[in-house]
């Protein structure tokens, strides 16, 4: 631990930082929602992180996502960490540059305490969820739906089913387009909801 981590958590919710720096979160997907979430947990104090995501930054991504002019051609888990670190160089992260498929689910991300489900489509989105609660039913999965268009934050609300948390409208689709604001709010949403499960358990 470095001098400065602990002035970084100074203001931390008493009783959190303990217990989120030896968790572990796994993001699936490090764009608009991805990248958000994880720099939310790691400035929460969040010790370990699996980040998976096979592309690279482009520059239609910087309206909404974690990335910089810089940052365009790399990596998106490497820029990623990079900025992650800049943060909190005591962070461990893992770095997934592939691209996820149901099968790498129990064992690329088994040492995972929970899941942030941050893919685009649709599609991607059941079989992660379906893979993951199949390997890890007592472990909470963190999905979003509907974060497309402007404004409305009235309808972005949280739906729980068992160990399955939704965030988002559930409605807006991607021909509405993308702003940084709502995308945001539902990823620091999904954030806050691993906040919670890794210190409530």
């Amino acid at each position: 631990m470095t001098e400065a981590e602990p002035a970084i958590f100074a203001r931390n919710v008493p009783g959190s930082t303990g217990i989120l720096r030896a968790a572990t979160v796994a993001v699936a997907g490090c764009g608009g929602l991805g990248s958000n979430a994880a720099v939310a947990l790691v400035r929460a104090g969040l010790g370990h992180l699996i980040l998976a995501d096979h592309d690279v930054v482009e520059a239609s991504n910087l309206n909404r996502q974690y990335f910089f002019r810089g940052d365009i051609g790399r990596h998106k888990v490497d820029a990623l960490a990079d900025h992650l670190r800049a943060i909190n160089p005591e962070v461990q992260l893992e770095l997934l540059r592939l691209t996820l498929t149901p099968g790498d689910v129990p064992r690329l991300l088994a040492k995972a305490d929970l899941l942030i489900e941050a893919f685009d489509s649709a599609d991607s989105k059941g079989w992660l969820i379906e893979s993951w609660c199949r390997a890890f039913p007592n472990r909470k999965v963190i999905c979003a739906s509907g974060v497309s268009g402007l404004g409305k934050t009235e309808l972005i609300a949280v739906r729980r089913a068992g160990n399955i948390l939704l965030c988002g409208d559930e409605r807006s689709d991607l021909s509405q387009g993308l702003c940084a604001a709502r995308v945001a709010i539902v990823a620091n949403m999904q954030a806050n909801l691993a906040i919670e499960a890794l210190v409530a358990e």
